[in-house]
């Protein structure tokens, strides 16, 4: 997430920089100010679109990362000892608000965290006759696992950010 924030302010400040060499070459009418403005836009313009396609073409590898991911996050939530104690309280609660349980292999996932007692995955009332929920250990539990979810979320996003950068390229040419 450090490199992600890092990378932002880089081009953050590249692009200040560069709205400075054009402002100021075309201040001064400077013939190699504004080609350089226009050199450095055409590259991003470039970079953009190559990143647009390249995303596209590698949809499935994307997906096949992301899928790794979740399951070795699966160990952070099997986890007894506590270091991920707050990991695994915020999961509950987007497991209640996505209703959904687990990350790959629903209370499986859980380990001996599981217990009935603990409200993991358990079904809201009003849930517990649809088709969202099974029967388990005499409580209702969600039944689909949240890497589901958070895989179509994921792709959702990548939908509008694909969206977004070839229409800024669009509107750049």
């Amino acid at each position: 997430m450090l490199a992600g924030v890092n990378l932002l302010i880089a081009v953050g400040a590249i692009i200040m920089i560069l709205g400075f060499l054009g402002c100021c070459g075309a201040a001064k009418e400077s013939r190699c100010m504004l080609m350089l403005f226009f050199v450095a836009l055409l590259l991003i313009l470039i970079l953009q679109i190559v990143g647009g396609v390249l995303g596209a073409v590698n949809k499935s590898k994307v997906e096949s990362t992301f899928e790794l991911a979740l399951s070795t996050m699966v160990e952070s939530l099997q986890s007894t000892t506590g270091e991920y104690k707050d990991f695994q309280e915020e999961f509950k609660q987007f497991e209640r608000k996505n209703k959904c349980c687990g990350l790959v292999n629903g209370t499986k996932d859980w380990g001996q965290n599981f217990k009935p007692s603990s409200k993991i995955c358990q079904c809201e009332a009003e849930d517990q006759s649809s088709d969202l929920c099974i029967k388990y250990q005499s409580e209702y539990i969600y039944k689909k696992p949240c890497g589901e979810v958070i895989m179509q979320q994921v792709k959702d996003s990548l939908v509008i950010i694909m969206g977004i950068a070839f229409g800024l390229a669009v509107v750049e040419v």
